[in-house]
């Protein structure tokens, strides 16, 4: 009996004595096992969420198309103390950053990079800008992982630096300028929705090949056509020769017509070698006009052209289209445009022979932009005349 109890308590101790030979590792795994039991979904859901969002991620950066957000300023940029004021306000306040992050539906619709090029109010843009701009997207628009590009930028010479840039870029991938009439703090602002219509636009296939854009209060503007005109209104955009290019509808575009007119890849210009552009300026014609005296002043500081913004149909007060023939014979190219805000100005005849230049439907401040361009070519007034008749 003693001898029974003797082995039956052996046996069991030897039993339970393995278990005190394991090594942590096996105790650790026997541990892991047992909290796995006690919760065995929530690990496995913690493993499958993130397989899934690496998924989702990894679907989402090889779906979605790249856009660069280039960032200049302006009122879509600006700040004011009070949500009732849109007129007395800072431009260029805001960073391309807080932009972006003001419209997070943005990221829904493309994989956004930003970048600063400047940080003004648009009145005070110049050519070094332009240039920076024109060189850097460029070089973006190069690279085959950027799909396009949206510009921020003021309303006040967002119509220069559209047709600028629509001159001067050489990609046919998308790029479109955006801006706001009312500062970014304002009462029912309008730059978020004008930067979603432009993200929106620019990720669109469709909207390739036709050269900058200009979208505005849902509207699809042409770089080509599009004027300001309205200081206020939202709705302070229109083609007045042309119509609109297009219109946006819940991030939808839908497009009416094309530019007719030569741009971007089918261009003739190049700025990648230029630091500077040749000094172009206009002056106003009006009733007693007296700005024959400018117009000396100017070439005698170096202005290599001069836009005449004529009345109606181009005419120049004759006292002033005297001075202008006398300074084109020492090297003045003159373009006659008009303050009318649609229509078309040709050259006369006799004006032709004087060596007057027709803006065609180009308004003063797009003409400028044309023989800023121009005169980077060529100084001879017949080829410059055949340039303005092109694009």
């Amino acid at each position: 009996m003693r001898l029974s109890l003797y082995i039956a308590l052996c046996l069991l101790l030897g039993f339970f004595g393995c278990s005190d030979t394991k090594s942590e590792s096996e105790v650790a795994e026997n541990q892991s096992q047992v909290e796995q039991k006690e919760n065995p979904i929530s690990n496995v859901d913690v493993v499958t969420k993130t397989n899934e969002q690496k998924q989702v991620s990894n679907v989402s950066d090889r779906s979605k198309p790249n856009i660069v957000i280039l960032a200049t300023g302006g009122t879509i940029a600006g700040t004011t103390d009070s949500h009732i004021n849109t007129t007395d306000y800072t431009a260029g306040v805001v960073g391309v950053e807080t932009l972006i992050n003001a419209v997070p539906e943005i990221k829904n619709l493309a994989n956004i990079k930003g970048e600063q090029i400047a940080n003004i109010d648009s009145a005070d843009m110049s050519n070094e800008i332009w240039l920076n701009l024109a060189k850097r997207l460029n070089e973006l628009l190069q690279d085959s992982t950027v799909d396009g590009a949206v510009i921020t930028h003021g309303t006040d010479t967002m119509e220069e630096t559209a047709l600028f840039l629509h001159l001067v870029l050489k990609s046919n991938k998308p790029v479109v300028i955006v801006g706001a009439m009312r500062p970014s703090t304002a009462m029912s602002a309008d730059g978020a929705k004008n930067l979603y219509n432009g993200v929106s636009l620019a990720a669109d296939t469709r909207a390739k090949g036709k050269g900058v854009m200009v979208v505005m209060n849902d509207r699809i503007q042409s770089a080509r056509y599009v004027t300001k005109t309205h200081t206020l209104n939202v709705d302070a955009f229109s083609s007045t020769n042309s119509g609109d290019m297009g219109y946006i509808v819940d991030g939808e575009a839908f497009f009416y017509s094309l530019p007719n007119k030569p741009h971007t890849i089918t261009s003739e210009f190049d700025v990648s070698n230029l630091d500077t552009l040749p000094q172009v300026d206009i002056l106003y014609s009006y009733a007693n006009d007296g700005s024959s005296i400018a117009a000396q002043a100017l070439f005698n500081h170096g202005t290599k052209g001069l836009v005449v913004a004529g009345s109606g149909a181009g005419s120049i007060h004759k006292n002033h289209k005297e001075t202008l023939r006398q300074l084109m014979q020492e090297g003045l190219i003159v373009v006659q445009s008009s303050r009318v805000n649609a229509g078309m100005v040709f050259a006369s005849e006799s004006d032709s022979e004087l060596g007057f230049i027709g803006s065609g439907d180009l308004n003063p401040q797009k003409a400028r932009v044309l023989l800023m361009l121009a005169l980077t070519q060529t100084n001879n007034t017949k080829d410059i005349a055949r340039i303005f008749a092109r694009y």
